[in-house]
Formats: structure tokens, C-alpha cells, sequence
């Protein structure tokens, strides 16, 4: 039976597409490449899912409840739901794209998901360590309050968290849901600061850092996030169960230490900026990922000098340099 997994164009769910595939499953895949960053990214990856003969792509927004009438039909037992706007800072510019894609976008899967019936095992969603906030408490665990998001991004991240929880509540619903930290690697987001300073260190330009470059961030590799995913996906809930994991590496750097790291894999020196801490960013995100470990073996393996060395490496072939 198919998997559907929006988002399939996108970093991580690009990452995840390959995996499924990989282990012979079927994906159909959404995405709307929309232009937050260069499209040309996305259909790179999507021209290298298309050639696997199990790999289907409709280019449709799950904002637009047509997407999902053109899905029925077709078999689909499990759902992993990545699709959205992403970013902190860009949910402060324009705060409309994030209504329309992370709660309309989250709420059209729902009703996509319980129309399916009995036929769903499982529905995996994306959330992220934003909901989080200005907490001080580290490491950040699922039992902490998140009632006080500092980014509209944030904020639509745990509405998304507390409206699967009714669905799930009303309709039965099998979901989990992952707080993403900080997610890095090949083929990764060209708004991520590992790619900006990369970009920046390789061009000889100067790099924005904000805060003095303390902020520190719980970095974790793809490979390890997309291993979670398929353990999580692979272990619904009982009938009408809702979860919610940390999904991060549980071991965090600053953002000095990130840029100390790039400078000996690109052999260049870093030219600093430095700016002040810019509105709805964080201190510190910290994993606390003691439940995952204990539910499903998660156990990260990626040290950030090599899941570095893998990205500067990759980011030099897709560059030509």
C-alpha cells in the first residue's frame, strides 16, 4: 500500500522518500515547490526520486482541498505529513503564508486522514523545537510547558500539535508528532546558517552573526532524523493515541563552535559580522530525546564534524567547486 508524504520535495522529505523507497515501499508524493528557496533545489531532488519506478509526485498545495480529493481512491495506508512554510524569521514578513500552510495546510491532511478510515495505520507529522520558546530549562522535554511561542512559526507548529490532538481524540486518529531540532546535511535548506556560513566562507564574504554566536542549537544529521522517522512510522499508537517526541541529536553547539568547524572543512577564515539577536530566534535548543530512545531505540550516530564534512563536501559538487 502507498505512503502518501507531503513535503516530498523538500530536505527532509526528500531524505525520507529515499529511505521508503530504498525498503520497497510505494510513495506518492506532494509538494508545491514554492519559491522560499531556489525551486531548482527542490526539482533536483525531485528528478532523482523520479526515477524510481515506485515514486508517483503531484505538484498541488495542501492548502487547496482539491489536492486531496485527487488522492482518494488510491490505497493509502500510512501518511507522513512534512509540507510546510518553514522558517522563523520569514513567519515575521509574511505571516499569511504560514496560516494557510501550516494550519489550513495541517487541517486539509486531517480531514484527508479520517476520510480514510480504518484503512490508516498511521499518520506521522512534522512539528518542530520552536514550540519550545524562550525556555531555560535544558534539556527541553515533551512534559515542559509550550504555551509561550516567540514566533508566529512557533505558534502555528504547536496549534498544528493541539488540533491532531483533538482529532485524534474525536475520530480515532493514530498520530505521532516530531519536534524537529535543527536539522542539517546534504541536500539540506540554503536559509540554514550551516549552508549561509558554507556559501559565505567559500565566496570569501562575510558572515552575519548574531548574538555574539552563543546561541547555541542541537544540531542533528538527516540520516539520523530520517532513521527516527521510519522507526516512529513503523510503531503507530493504539486506536484514537496522539504522541508527541523530541527528535534532535542531544548534544548541543554554538553557533562558534558550528563556524570553528566550517572554517577547518573549507580551509577558510571566517570574516564576521556581528549583529544583534534578532526578533523570535532562541537562546538554546536542547533535546531531551530519553522517550524516542526508550520507545523506539532512537539513538544518533553523527557526530557534527563528520554530518559537516558530509554537507561541505556535498555543497562543493552541487556548486561545481
Amino acid at each position: 500500500m502507498p505512503i502518501l508524504l507531503t513535503g516530498a520535495a523538500g530536505f527532509i522529505g526528500y531524505h525520507v522518500a529515499e529511505a521508503l523507497l530504498a525498503r520497497g515501499e510505494a510513495v506518492i508524493g506532494v509538494d508545491d515547490l514554492n519559491a522560499y528557496y531556489d525551486p531548482r533545489l527542490k526539482q533536483a531532488r525531485l528528478q532523482r526520486l523520479a526515477a524510481q519506478p515506485n515514486f508517483r509526485f503531484s505538484k498541488a498545495d495542501i492548502a487547496d482541498e482539491a489536492t486531496f480529493n485527487a488522492l482518494a481512491g488510491q490505497g493509502i495506508d500510512r501518511i507522513v505529513h512534512l509540507a510546510a512554510q518553514a522558517g522563523v524569521r520569514y513567519s515575521i514578513e509574511n505571516p499569511r503564508a504560514y496560516v494557510r500552510s501550516n494550519l489550513a495546510g495541517h487541517v486539509n491532511v486531517l480531514e484527508f486522514a479520517r476520510s480514510l478510515g480504518a484503512g490508516l495505520k498511521h499518520l506521522v507529522y512534522a512539528s518542530s523545537s520552536s514550540v519550545y520558546g524562550g525556555n531555560d530549562k535544558a534539556p527541553f522535554s515533551e512534559s515542559d510547558a509550550v504555551e509561550k511561542p516567540v514566533s508566529l512559526y512557533a505558534a502555528t507548529k504547536r496549534a498544528d500539535e493541539l488540533i491532531s490532538h483533538t482529532y485524534s481524540h474525536l475520530y480515532g486518529l493514530r498520530q505521532t508528532g516530531l519536534r524537529f531540532f535543527t536539522v542539517y546535511g546534504p541536500w539540506g535548506r540554503p536559509d540554514m546558517a550551516y549552508w549561509l556560513f558554507t556559501e559565505a566562507l567559500l565566496q570569501g564574504r562575510p558572515l552575519d552573526v548574531f548574538a555574539g554566536g552563543v546561541l547555541t542549537r542541537d544540531f542533528t544529521f538527516i540520516a539520523d532524523i530520517v532513521a527516527g522517522i521510519l522507526k516512529v512510522l513503523d510503531g503507530p499508537p493504539p486506536e484514537g493515541a496522539h504522541r508527541v517526541y523530541n527528535i534532535g541529536n542531544d548534544a548541543p553547539v554554538s553557533v562558534n563552535d558550528l563556524i570553528a568547524i566550517l572554517e577547518r572543512l573549507t580551509g577558510r577564515t571566517a570574516l564576521r559580522i556581528d549583529k544583534p539577536m534578532q526578533p523570535g530566534d532562541v537562546r538554546a535548543t536542547h533535546a531531551d530525546i530519553s522517550a524516542l530512545r526508550r520507545d523506539f531505540g532512537f539513538s544518533p550516530t553523527t557526530r557534527l564534524e563528520d554530518g559537516l564534512a558530509a554537507f561541505v563536501t556535498w555543497y562543493r559538487a552541487w556548486n561545481g567547486l
